[in-house]
């Protein structure tokens, strides 16, 4: 590549940082040369750590369309009308080629990015870069981190996109820039081949001052990620209708070696240790049965809040985490109007139906299981007068939910639904939120978000085994420590051996733990869940059920999963009823909420933008766009 052509990046990349640090006696920035530059290690330590701060808005957390999750447009969460009603936006087909709400996160920004990590791996072996004089063996660190970044912004792409090309190079825009998407299997070839060269320069922890840096189980997880997504039945013999994908050849016949490739790959990180030989990451099991966050009515357990709030928790079990991702004054954008909050997001019934509830036998069943009713399920009364995953007490506050010693109220006032600012389903989200915080208190925090967990990889290592005919029970041991963790009960002992419920146990566990984690837009469609013959024969006998909607809520559950739709459960005041909240009795209801827009095989990916496709002719729109 031309001398020119490089400097050219240098300017834009590094002039970006100019202000940030001063030295004594230089040249500034933007007269510097490509050599200089990488003559330089503090200065591609600065190149490298701008890879991790595009993660805030490639690779969002908590708000990923800018003002709303990923599970304001998915069977998760409702939004609100706020910000111009971006989650509507999606939920309602309005988006397009041409228009699509928020930014950040699409293609054009994702390949910026990655012109970063080329320009790095490029220019450390053009010009030779020393490495640090105060810690030798920085360098090779940060290029295992540069190696790890281009294969994730790759996998930010492929995942939104599907098919995507793979560049690792720096491209001459003097040159051909006609260049053509790749089949996602071999895109899952170069993440691992690039994982691969970071694993062999990272170390196994990264300590302070470097900690939430990748490391080498970072490189390795993204591997088992990209492994079982390439298994699943989207790009592994799943029927996408009107496929028009370049790799549609490779996608159309199951293939049970990409599960060995994921069951093996998940292994690595679960059996991945120290120097010492102790395991890398464990769950987080601080905090016991007796412990329990301040004024929740000891509904909520200190271990599953301070999940996402103690630094133990990150070192143990996070394995890619984005530091920083927000602060307290977020947390009114989503807290009950009597708190002070908006409501901006709130959770489904789809959602809360999805939390087992606990038998008798000591053992935890879907809600709309026979078995569940027999044993005592109450659908009048489904939270606080039988027992439920507690990890449902942690993310949603329902009518009746002690929150900061107040009992919350979906009824009266201005918690009630449809009230300015309030719930339209019934509900009020929970997880991640400090009881302690009100706005305009004074209390002041930052919110890390967790990117990658280790319940993801053991989750990916149990489905894994299932489909490879592996040991049930050691498919039973991953679930249920995972379980026992969230203080939940064990999976049924019936289950162990039956592939298909143990199947159903692994999804909705993979639900219910990463609730809220923008994980649901994407495991939809990875199981081809909205065209699936089952769920389409759900949705037409939910139609069958009655001559209205509100009807069909109340008497056809579980809803089906075509993410056309989404209910809600309303307090009804009743003479007979168990929950009683300031004198009144009330028993709950279900209600429909709103239709949503989902179109095969339009939805099942992100379109890439018209300029994208203007500047780049080779490319290939994503199906159905």
């Amino acid at each position: 590549m031309k001398k020119a052509t490089l400097f050219i990046y240098i300017v834009l990349i590094i002039s970006i940082a100019a202000c940030k640090k001063d030295f004594l006696d230089r040249k500034p920035d933007d007269q510097m040369t490509e050599q200089q530059v990488f003559a330089d290690y503090e200065k591609v330590n600065k190149l490298v750590t701008d890879l991790y701060s595009d993660l805030k808005s490639r690779s969002r957390g908590l708000a990923f369309l800018q003002h709303f999750s990923l599970s304001a447009i998915t069977d998760e969460c409702r939004g609100s009308t706020v910000e111009n009603g971006q989650s509507r936006t999606y939920n309602t087909g309005g988006w397009n080629p041409s228009d699509q709400p928020g930014s950040g996160f699409k293609w054009g920004d994702i390949y910026a990015t990655l012109r970063i990590a080329n320009l790095i791996l490029h220019g450390v072996r053009a010009y030779g870069t020393p490495d640090n004089p105060l810690n030798k063996g920085d360098l090779d660190i940060r290029m295992g981190e540069s190696y790890f970044m281009r294969a994730y912004y790759h996998y930010l792409a492929a995942r939104l996109y599907g098919e995507v090309p793979y560049i690792d190079y720096l491209i001459d825009p003097n040159g051909d820039l006609a260049i053509k998407q790749e089949p996602f299997h071999t895109v899952v070839d170069k993440i691992s081949k690039d994982c691969d060269s970071a694993i062999a320069l990272l170390p196994v922890s990264q300590t302070d001052p470097q900690f939430a840096r990748v490391e080498k189980g970072t490189a390795l997880a993204l591997q088992a990620i990209v492994r079982w997504m390439a298994a699943t039945p989207l790009y592994n013999g799943g029927v996408l209708p009107n496929d028009n994908r370049i790799g549609k050849a490779s996608y159309s016949a199951r293939d049970n070696k990409r599960w060995e490739a994921a069951r093996d790959a998940a292994k690595a990180v679960l059996d991945l240790k120290m120097e010492n030989g102790q395991l890398r990451y464990g769950l987080y099991t601080n905090y016991g049965p007796n412990d329990f966050v301040s004024g929740s009515n000891n509904k909520v357990y200190s271990r599953l809040y301070q999940l996402f709030y103690d630094f133990n928790a990150f070192r143990t079990e996070g394995i890619f985490m984005l530091m920083n991702d927000k602060w307290e004054a977020w947390q009114g954008d989503n807290y009950p109007p009597s708190e002070g909050g908006g409501s901006r997001q709130q959770p489904v019934q789809e959602q809360v139906d999805e939390y087992e509830y606990i038998a008798p036998d000591g053992y935890g069943y879907p809600v709309y299981d026979a078995r569940a009713v027999a044993d005592g399920y109450d659908d009048a009364n489904p939270y606080e007068g039988i027992k439920r995953d507690p990890r449902l007490y942690r993310d949603v506050i329902y009518n009746g939910a002690m929150f900061r010693n107040s009992v919350k109220n979906m009824a009266t006032g201005s918690d009630r639904i449809g009230a300015t600012n309030s719930t339209t389903t019934g509900y009020f989200l929970r997880k991640f939120y400090r009881e302690d915080y009100r706005p305009g208190n004074g209390v002041g925090f930052q919110i890390h978000y967790p990117l990658i967990r280790l319940p993801e990889i053991m989750l990916i290592y149990a489905e894994a085994l299932n489909e490879t005919g592996g040991s049930p029970d050691e498919i039973m041991t991953m679930l249920n420590t995972i379980r026992q963790r969230s203080f939940m009960a064990p999976v049924p002992p019936a289950v162990k051996g039956d592939k298909e419920k143990t199947n159903e146990y692994i999804q909705r566990e993979r639900r219910v733990e990463f609730f809220y984690e923008n994980k649901r837009w994407f495991t939809a469609r990875l199981y081809l869940e909205p065209s699936s013959a089952r769920e389409l024969a759900r949705e037409q006998a939910w139609q069958a059920a009655g001559g209205d909607n509100d009807t069909r809520s109340q008497k056809f559950w579980p809803y089906p999963k075509c993410q056309r739709m989404v209910n809600g459960m309303k307090p009804v005041e009743d003479p007979n009823g168990k929950i009683v909240i300031g004198g009144k009795k009330y028993s709950m209801q279900r209600f429909y909420v709103s239709t949503w827009v989902f179109v095969a095989p339009t939805h099942y990916f992100f379109p890439i933008m018209q300029d994208e496709l203007i500047k780049d002719p080779a490319l290939q729109q994503t199906p159905g766009w």
